[in-house]
């Protein structure tokens, strides 16, 4: 968009430091917030956008044209902030989930669960094919939480798929990332990679994720155009079956370690009172409608920059 000015791009920047706040805990996806907060229709867009063709732009009429016609400023605004957010919010929020994690997922229980009906109202009507796209979604991804993770693996094309699946899941609302990372069983691969420098390796899961994306824009592209109704229903019921994942109060039965982080990999969700030692009940409620309200939040500045 051309109209905008520099608060816009500011406020874009904002959306993408609280979509990278989300993809850092994992079982939220950042692509719940941009949806949420008005901006992922753009996003799909703009990344789709990018292709060979508008090389072409480049070298025919030079940058400034082809800056434009890939939504430069937008994606830039959104992903210094998304990268912002990760390298300084990422230290707090591993903190958080192993000192605080009701505190954590009660917030952001909240502003998922908050999240379904924001999406929900945008569909137009309501018939039977639209209730079995959302039932459908809801199924999906509650079984996808549910799953138990792979073995880990080095094998190069494998860690390339992998990159493609997790950074697809991070742009479909409901499924975060880097739990799809620790279900293929590539988690400690990359996180020891990234630790040791193992370019080659980086590199590897960089060209999937690049790959997924591009190729992944296209179909969430195709599929708001043709299908947009039954595409939100989906989404929604990703939505609402990620909810399994972010339950704030669990039991533990079996964890790994991923380099020096341990992961529960196996949980059930048990009520706040079967809970073992301090349930923090009431901060738990006032974090989960303080994560409702930001959802309210969010869309005032969605609606502010389409001003």
């Amino acid at each position: 968009m051309s109209n905008r000015n520099l608060l816009n791009y500011i406020t874009i920047s904002l959306k993408g430091v609280a979509m990278g706040a989300a993809d850092v805990v994992p079982g939220v996806s950042g692509g719940t917030i941009a949806f949420i907060s008005g901006i992922y229709e753009e996003l799909i867009t703009s990344i789709n956008g990018i292709s060979f063709s508008k090389y072409k732009v480049l070298r025919e009429e030079g940058f400034k044209s082809f800056w434009r016609a890939i939504n430069g400023n937008f994606l830039l605004a959104l992903f210094s902030g998304i990268f912002i957010s990760v390298f300084s919010l990422a230290k707090m929020i591993s903190w958080l989930l192993v000192n605080q994690p009701i505190l954590l997922w009660s917030f952001f229980f909240g502003l998922v669960f908050a999240s379904i009906f924001f999406i929900a109202r945008d569909i137009e009507s309501w018939n039977l094919g639209i209730v079995t796209a959302f039932v459908l979604g809801a199924a999906i991804a509650y079984y996808i939480t549910t799953l138990p993770p792979s073995e880990n693996t080095h094998s190069l094309l494998y860690l390339f798929l992998s990159g493609a699946l997790a950074v697809c899941a991070m742009i479909l609302p409901g499924i975060s990332g880097a739990f799809i990372l620790v279900l293929l069983g590539s988690y400690k691969t990359i996180l020891d990679a990234v630790h040791e420098r193992e370019l080659y390796t980086i590199a590897t899961v960089a060209l999937g994720a690049v790959f997924g994306l591009l190729s992944f824009a296209r179909l969430l592209k195709w599929m708001f155009q043709n299908y947009k109704n039954s595409t939100l229903a989906l989404l929604t019921g990703f939505i609402l079956g990620s909810l399994n994942k972010i339950w704030p109060w669990k039991r533990v039965l079996e964890t790994k370690i991923f380099g020096k982080k341990v992961i529960p990999i196996n949980e059930e969700n048990i009520s706040p009172f079967n809970f073992e030692g301090d349930n923090q009940l009431l901060f738990a409620i006032l974090l989960a409608l303080l994560g409702f309200c930001v959802i309210f939040i969010l869309e005032r500045l969605a609606t502010t920059s389409k001003k």
